[in-house]
């Protein structure tokens, strides 16, 4: 994945409009890619890399709206962070949409400067998320290089327990459990506890999601 290459997504039924803005990203170094309604862009097979959607409120026909696409896009999971764009300033439209996490709310016509700096701001907070969710992967490959006993350790090791009490825990010795608790620090790269309590937190582990009955010591 190429979190440095983004695609920008512009969903308008007008096409000055949605050239404009077209031209605009590409001249910014983005990729583009132009829809005449909201029913265009659902057939639409999203990049994986970091993106944003600039989206009007209004379309002519039996097309979904902007917010019914908004909708739509939330209950599928997909979190394309969203820029609307609207001719008519509707307040209460306008506080939901941000209200359901849109990027910003524009009303036509704006400033070339305003919409490039939605853009950037919807395209930095998909590739935040990227990048989170790419560090759980890789936390949770690391994870899974570990043994049912390393994995113990570190999950008692996260609840704050030294070598001596995890040793009581477990029923094995002292030396067992560093030895062990060695192991686990080089695979996972960590050097303290408090690491460790982070990684876990951050991948949203819990006891329960492993099968620690069988470990060996």
């Amino acid at each position: 994945m190429n979190l440095n290459q983004a695609t920008v997504y512009v969903v308008d039924d007008e096409i000055q409009i949605r050239n404009a803005i077209g031209s605009l990203c590409e001249e910014t170094g983005h990729q583009v890619r132009l829809f005449a309604s909201t029913d265009d862009f659902l057939t639409e097979t999203l990049t994986s890399g970091p993106s944003c959607l600039v989206l009007d409120i209004r379309f002519p026909g039996t097309s979904p709206t902007g917010l019914e696409l908004q909708r739509k896009l939330a209950e599928t999971g997909v979190p394309i962070p969203i820029v609307f764009i609207s001719g008519h300033l509707d307040v209460r439209v306008s506080v939901e949409a941000m209200k359901r996490g849109a990027v910003e709310f524009l009303p036509k016509p704006f400033r070339e400067q305003e919409i490039l700096d939605a853009i950037r701001h919807g395209i930095e907070r998909d590739r935040r998320r990227l990048e989170r969710e790419d560090g759980v992967r890789e936390a949770r490959q690391r994870i899974e290089t570990l043994t049912a006993r390393e994995r113990e350790i570190m999950l008692l090791m996260a609840e704050g327990l030294v070598a001596k009490q995890i040793a009581a825990k477990l029923g094995v010795s002292e030396v067992t459990v560093k030895v062990h608790r060695a192991r686990m620090m080089r695979k996972l790269g960590l050097r303290s506890p408090i690491e460790v309590a982070r990684l876990i937190d951050s991948v949203g582990l819990q006891a329960e999601h492993f099968d620690v009955r069988h470990a060996q010591s």
